[in-house]
């Protein structure tokens, strides 16, 4: 999500006490829409322009600059450099931050320097303003082309963005909001406060829908006197919180993924997402951001992966399909002895520079006539020995090819599964233990690092030196289910488990390999059936009703000598029939 007013107003009100006074001692860009202002106390204020997460925080990581400034960075130094912050703003409820700068020109004259931050999603713009309020250049120019109404350029007045002509939603009356709702239509309770009121986002105008409601879909037609007067209530707690500067900023995630975060306690999901309560909003954004680009980093280098790896696949297929043809051709080879035959039984018949022989074909039970294509530049015991050589070719190439072919389909299977594995993979870790893998496989250029590949004992959860932690589950009896990650994590995991555990993998459809861990114990068929759910919900036929998944004890399982990670022989085993179940939480 991207910074609402609200919690830009708790973000200013946290900063006010900590800046307020500071003198500017560097200014950095680091990249191309940040700007980093180095206070006294090496505190360091982040202004981020950028078009999907504009904000103002104190930055608790260091980023590396480039080696030549930019030139809007060269002239914040020139005009901020030594200037001292006399007060950070944030108009009601706008998305804007304006830094008042106490500063000194090139003479050594002091002056007002401003510097406003536009935090709005896709025209975020970081302004420096002179002390009549004339621009003096932005991150962003736009002209009157792109904005009439407003352009933003060198020498014109700054004017803030239009004013909202909604409420906000602070300054409401309780008989205005009743006389607001009274006169709604019929419409989703956060679609009418959304409408109706200025600096709520839709996570916050949900939450308020919630707490009436008891659902964030709720309806107006549901908001009886009760649920109106609850609704009410919440939307004066939200405003007294925003009047009193009283925020708590949580962040939410999801299977350990931060995927929202507020300056007021969010119930609306429950269950389905933990809340991180951080002691001020500069550190719940630096962990949101960078958890955030940390995923764009894994999606980009997944990206790379996922095309290097469909390139290799397609291009094996290709091979393969030329290789079948050969083979094939191999498999007719005696239509080109037959041909030699004919023509050397009637060499006394041909002369030099015939184009075909017409013949009849003794080696036809019926000695239909046939015509022998001929080359002309060749005399015809040089065809002959042209089409007795391509006979003996496709003789010889038929075992050669026989064996390409299955080493060719071999590892196109290993490539389908390990393109499965990618579309699981969610980190970092995960795509550098695959590009790892690949590269041990020969399907990608460059040397592996070292120590990759050993296995440790069950006791660490089947974790191979340098690999992630497998997925993790359990039973409703509590039995332990693993979950291999990718193809080198299958194999630890095999090799890692107990002879009495239970390995499971769906039948001729590419998936996780999953261990139920006995641990002295023996598997009820419920215990079964829940691993067998997860196998198949960790495989290509996450979306069918019934999947086939085999399992058996891991003793029967092995790996053949010069398999491709991943590739297992099985025996003594037995199928069930399972739907796919997605797990509550790893």
């Amino acid at each position: 999500m991207a910074l609402d007013a609200v919690f830009l107003r708790a973000a200013v009100d946290e900063l006010r006490p900590k800046i307020v006074g500071l003198r500017i001692e560097k200014v950095f860009q680091p990249s191309r829409d940040r700007a980093i202002l180095l206070l006294r106390g090496n505190v360091r204020l982040l202004l981020c322009a950028s078009a999907d997460a504009p904000r103002a925080q104190i930055a608790g990581r260091t980023e590396d600059n480039p080696a030549a400034p930019p030139m809007f960075c060269m002239l914040l130094r020139k005009h901020l450099s030594g200037g001292r912050i006399a007060s950070i703003e944030q108009p009601s409820l706008e998305r804007l931050v304006r830094l008042e700068i106490d500063a000194f020109d090139e003479l050594g004259r002091a002056g007002r320097r401003s510097l406003v931050l536009e935090a709005i999603p896709r025209r975020a713009n970081l302004i420096l303003l002179d002390a009549d309020g004339r621009i003096l250049d932005a991150l962003r120019r736009v002209d009157a082309e792109q904005s009439p109404e407003r352009p933003v350029l060198p020498g014109l007045f700054y004017r803030a963005p239009a004013p909202q002509d909604r409420l906000p939603f602070a300054d409401e009356t309780e008989a205005g909001f009743f006389a607001r709702l009274a006169s709604a239509a019929e419409q989703p309770v956060d679609r009418f406060l959304l409408r109706e009121y200025f600096g709520l986002s839709p996570l916050l105008a949900r939450e308020l829908s919630f707490r009436a409601c008891g659902e964030s879909d709720g309806q107006t037609r549901d908001l009886d006197g009760g649920a109106a007067r609850r609704l009410w209530d919440a939307l004066q707690a939200l405003s007294g919180a925003v009047r009193e500067s009283r925020f708590s900023p949580y962040l939410l995630t999801r299977d350990g993924q931060p995927f929202e975060f507020s300056c007021v306690p969010i119930l609306q999901y429950g269950l389905a997402a933990d809340a991180v309560r951080f002691p001020d909003c500069s550190s719940l954004l630096d962990a949101f951001y960078e958890a955030r680009e940390r995923r764009e980093r894994a999606r980009v280098r997944g990206a790379e992966l996922v095309r290097a790896v469909t390139t290799a696949r397609d291009r094996l297929r290709r091979k393969l399909r030329l290789q079948e043809q050969d083979f094939a051709d191999a498999q007719n080879r005696d239509r080109w002895r037959v041909c030699g035959d004919l023509i050397t039984a009637n060499l006394y018949r041909m002369g030099r520079g015939q184009a075909s022989l017409t013949c009849e074909n003794f080696h036809d039970p019926d000695n239909a006539e046939i015509t022998v294509p001929l080359d002309p530049l060749l005399t015809p015991q040089q065809n002959a020995a042209k089409y007795y050589k391509r006979y003996a070719r496709a003789r010889n190439a038929e075992k050669a090819l026989s064996e390409q072919m299955e080493i060719a389909r071999r590892d196109l299977d290993y490539l389908e599964s390990v393109l499965e594995e990618l579309s699981k993979s969610e980190t970092e870790q995960d795509f550098a233990e695959i590009r790892r893998e690949l590269q041990e496989s020969g399907f990608l250029r460059g040397k592996p690092q070292k120590g990759g590949g050993k296995s440790v004992k069950r006791g660490n959860t089947a974790k191979s030196k340098g690999a992630g932690r497998p997925r993790e589950y359990r039973t409703a009896s509590g039995m332990r289910v693993l979950v291999g990650r990718n193809n080198r994590q299958n194999d630890a995991l095999t090799k890692s488990a107990d002879r009495g555990d239970v390995w499971l993998h769906t039948q001729k459809i590419h998936g996780s390999h999953v261990i139920l861990c006995a641990e002295g114990r023996t598997p009820t068929d419920a215990d079964i059936t829940e691993a067998a759910s997860l196998a198949a919900w960790w495989s290509q036929a996450r979306d069918a009703d019934k999947v086939p998944v085999d399992y058996a004890p891991v003793r029967h399982v092995k790996k053949p000598n010069g398999a491709r990670p991943g590739m297992v022989i099985y025996t003594t085993y037995r199928t069930a029939y399972v739907k796919p179940a997605e797990p509550k939480r790893e």
